[in-house]
């Protein structure tokens, strides 16, 4: 049986290399950064999520280090047995005020979040709205209800009318709840949803409306208070879900909403109820980053000022950048084993930046994702456009 398993394994392991699918890890020798030391020399690095340069932050670090002094490292157990700190309250009542909602909640990350919400409020009857780029842990999410899943086209909202119009008669949905649930940012094109629109046709149909806001904390809003606070839609958005693994730069999930809500995840949501609490160096972390986006908006505006300067320099070399409206940027080759090759020339050249393929991004469309943070200088950024563009002419992407 054993030797069925493997050979089943090395097959499917063996076409993924075949068809430029198989994905080599770089490792890392230092920290997050503008540069990273790889194989002992250094990287500029373009593929982190690192959006503020808070991975790396001196003030996190210090606040870390002296709530570990005081709380030690781990929680013990989970919150509802071995009892809930007092600093994951006072997170989440910082995030909850960061977020302009009545209350909010923690997890273990981003897809732990979405694993919370999802399954816990969906069941048998009910009806998932979902855009058809979501992202894998809404996908995976959907799948663990029994709910009937509807997609719609990306950000299309001719086409999430008519899905709403065509099941709004099902019998089987009678009495049934609705939720919507889109990304804010997408992650892979860095475009931002219809969230207003989404909003007033939602509240025509009577349907949940909830974002996946990963990308926009920290990135868009007020002080990168994330995709609600850009549109103005305090009160209209029923459940925002996010992660503190990007610009927070650390690790861990968060739902905002309404203390209902809040109150409802915490008593029956499965990732809170089975697994052990953030640790305390992520608290603190996290706690440190929010008080320094607080306090000023020059590293929201900083990583704006870089994305703008990267995405018009590499369009201008005539690269194809999509259609993002975020610092996000898509350096799009097509064929998964040219955007690898892509890669792997800005490597040697000296620049970090992965190829993403298919089941990541839909095949034909393999792109190498250049992402920028307030911690890049614009030398930083100039240097690194000089790379891509001589990689770029050496393999034909541009002239």
């Amino acid at each position: 049986m054993a030797s069925k398993l493997l050979a089943f394994m090395s097959e499917e392991l063996d076409r993924m290399k075949r068809e430029g699918l198989y994905g080599n890890i770089r490792t890392l020798e230092s920290a997050q950064g503008a540069y990273v030391k790889i194989g002992g020399k250094e990287y500029l690095n373009l593929c982190s999520n690192n959006y503020l340069g808070f991975a790396n932050d001196t003030q996190i670090r210090e606040k870390t280090k002296a709530m570990i002094d005081k709380y030690g490292i781990g929680p013990g157990a989970v919150r509802t047995i071995a009892g809930t700190m007092d600093i994951h309250i006072e997170l989440e009542k910082k995030l909850a005020d960061f977020k302009g909602a009545e209350a909010a909640i923690v997890f273990q990350s981003g897809f732990c979040a979405n694993l919370a919400v999802i399954p816990t409020l969906m069941a048998e009857g009910d009806f998932i709205f979902s855009d058809a780029l979501n992202h894998a842990s809404i996908i995976d999410a959907c799948k663990l209800t029994k709910a009937k899943v509807v997609r719609y086209e990306h950000s299309d909202m001719n086409s999430l009318r008519a899905k709403l119009e065509e099941n709004k008669a099902d019998p089987t949905l009678a009495g049934g709840k609705k939720l919507l649930i889109t990304d804010g940012v997408f992650s892979m094109d860095g475009d931002i949803a219809h969230l207003p629109e989404i909003v007033q046709i939602c509240e025509e149909y009577g349907v949940i409306v909830a974002v996946d806001d990963a990308h926009g904390e920290g990135v868009i809003g007020r002080g990168g208070r994330g995709i609600v606070d850009h549109f103005n839609l305090h009160g209209k958005v029923d459940i925002e879900i996010g992660t503190m693994s990007k610009a927070f730069g650390v690790m861990g999930g968060m739902v905002a909403g309404s203390s209902v809500l809040v109150d409802f995840l915490r008593q029956k949501a499965r990732t809170n109820l089975f697994s052990s609490a953030l640790t305390v160096p992520d608290v603190a972390a996290n706690i440190a980053a929010i008080e320094i986006m607080e306090a000023s908006e020059e590293r929201v505006k900083k990583l704006w000022a870089n994305g703008d300067f990267l995405k018009a320099e590499l369009k201008k070399a005539g690269f194809n950048t999509g259609n993002s409206e975020t610092p996000i940027t898509p350096v799009i080759i097509g064929e998964a084993q040219a955007a690898k090759d892509f890669s792997a020339k800005l490597f040697e050249n000296g620049v970090f930046a992965t190829a993403i393929v298919f089941p990541t991004v839909p095949k034909g469309t393999a792109r190498v994702r250049a992402m920028v943070s307030a911690a890049h200088s614009q030398d930083d950024l100039s240097a690194g456009i000089d790379i891509f563009t001589k990689v770029g002419k050496e393999m034909g992407v541009i002239k």
